[in-house]
């Protein structure tokens, strides 16, 4: 499970502060064809939506979970009844509903594909037992009780919630078979099972894959236009070779489009010849890196590899990854934490700042593909840009805004915010909080520009290789990183790098 927090702190609801002593979880689905769960929090974080706030939304694309408010700040998800109301008692968490449905009436809904709307129910579902399992063991609650389980229909039929049918109205007109009575269940077993095993934030390499060879095809196809057909040809193998060792292909096929620049190849170590889609073996500046026969054994060791770091299993294939012995095994389980500089002991795939946050962009941009459209109609993926005091401080956060400007204008409003990335990359800092920093430049020819971003001219000068403090961040076209500012040009503001191009000191 994928746990992101993203606090609704403009609605109404969460500045009410009210709190509850949490004596049960209710289970809700959003009751209108929208899989995103963007799109509800994006409406819902206003001081206008005075009329619903819910503790989580679980995304339907890819089964993110998103936690909107503090789990025992009192919410406004179930209305009252006769008994009185749930919200005083229940956290309450919406799962969204396929985009392949279409309400006719009540809770009565047509539905254009079947099999992709069971799709997002299926995942929907299993997201929302390791949550509510995960939730239980925090409150010491046993989901078989009587009531601590239940979903808004039967909060309605206990006379503590309004007359809504669902979730099971979703579950059993798509001929799911799900029930709450085997929901209950699930969330008993998974409560046996490694829930501490969720990390807020972290996303899993070992696991099933939750891209298809459609959808990765399409993402590399709209990203670069003269991909040779022969890696369309080879996606297949990153979901076998991942189901083999039980690592997710998708991840690695995200890895491959980060290290090869979308198998473009431009500026990257390796050549398409060498069947070396992740840059094995570059270990330092000018080496070539390993080659292989095939496209499917080049595949097969970079799984191999990331399994290494991911997780302490034996591989169940001959082991042709020559460097999976210098591996530090279980280190990584995470892809926050292939970039050395982001891992807890300091180990990992790469040296250069938020390498596992590119592979996470590069891995919802693929999964945010709808199968059957043309890649130029793909939608970009989604980018947050969250203000908070600082990056491990989530409690303080402001809210999170999908326009840089507005996250900009919050942290104005609070002194000593700043505005962070989703990889908690520092983008913009209100006056009084930003603490300059050191960041180290390894090469003779960063450019220095007038201003943060490519649009901006060159003052003609380079850093040269040294180690230089940065006074000030902002993002700007040509950096994924942003742009810092120089200390000795911080008087007139003029001297600005791509913070791409350094390491972090």
């Amino acid at each position: 499970m994928k746990l992101v927090e993203s606090i609704l702190s403009r609605n109404p609801c969460y500045t009410a502060g009210k709190k509850i002593k949490v004596t049960g979880l209710m289970l809700h689905s959003v009751g209108c064809p929208q899989p995103k769960a963007s799109t509800f929090i994006n409406s819902w974080n206003s001081p206008s939506h005075n009329n619903s706030c819910v503790h989580g939304f679980i995304d339907g694309n890819d089964g993110t979970v998103y936690q909107t408010l503090p789990w025992d700040h009192r919410g406004w998800h179930c209305g009252s009844g006769s008994k009185g109301s749930g919200n005083n008692s229940h956290i309450g968490v919406e799962m969204c509903e396929p985009a392949c449905i279409k309400y006719t009436g009540g809770a009565n809904f047509t539905c254009a594909d079947p099999n992709a709307a069971k799709a997002v129910a299926k995942r929907t579902y299993e997201a929302a037992v390791e949550l509510f399992a995960m939730l239980c063991k925090k409150f010491g609650l046993d989901p078989l009780a009587d009531g601590v389980v239940i979903s808004h229909k039967e909060g309605h039929d206990r006379g503590i919630a309004s007359n809504h049918g669902d979730p099971e109205h979703l579950w059993s007109q798509l001929g799911t078979g799900y029930t709450m009575d085997s929901f209950r269940k699930a969330v008993k077993e998974a409560m046996g099972a490694a829930v501490s095993e969720t990390v807020e934030g972290g996303t899993k390499i070992m696991g099933a894959a939750l891209a298809t060879v459609e959808q990765m095809a399409s993402y590399i196809k709209g990203k670069n236009p003269d991909v040779p057909q022969s890696v369309v040809d080879m996606i297949p193998f990153y979901l076998s070779e991942g189901q083999a060792e039980g690592v997710r292909g998708d991840v690695a096929f995200a890895q491959s489009c980060l290290e090869t620049g979308n198998f473009g190849f431009s500026g990257s170590a390796v050549t398409l010849d060498q069947n070396n889609f992740c840059g094995m073996g570059v270990t330092a500046n000018g080496m070539k890196g390993n080659s292989f026969d095939t496209p499917q054994m080049g595949i097969r060791a970079q799984i191999q590899h990331l399994k290494a770091y991911a997780s302490m299993e034996p591989l169940n294939e001959d082991c042709i990854d020559s460097r999976f012995q210098y591996v530090k095994r279980g280190c990584a389980e995470y892809v926050e934490w292939l970039g050395q500089q982001e891992n807890p002991q300091g180990a990992g795939w790469a040296a250069g700042g938020g390498y596992g946050g590119k592979i996470l962009t590069i891995l919802n941009g693929i999964l945010s593909v709808t199968e059957g459209t043309s890649p130029a109609e793909q939608p970009e993926p989604e980018v947050w840009y969250r203000v908070r005091k600082t990056w491990d401080d989530a409690a303080s956060q402001k809210g999170a805004f999908k326009v840089m400007e507005y996250a900009k204008a919050c942290a104005d409003e609070n002194s000593g915010y700043s505005v962070f990335d989703e990889n908690g990359r520092t983008l913009y800092s209100s006056a009084g909080s930003f603490e300059p920093f050191l960041v180290k430049v390894n090469t003779s020819y960063l450019n220095i520009r007038k201003g943060p971003g490519t649009n901006h001219s060159k003052t003609g000068k380079y850093t040269g290789i040294g180690v230089f403090t940065i006074v000030e961040v902002q993002p700007g076209e040509g950096s994924d990183s942003g742009w810092g500012l120089l200390k000795s040009y911080a008087d007139d503001r003029d001297g600005w790098i791509s913070l791409d191009i350094t390491e972090r000191v």
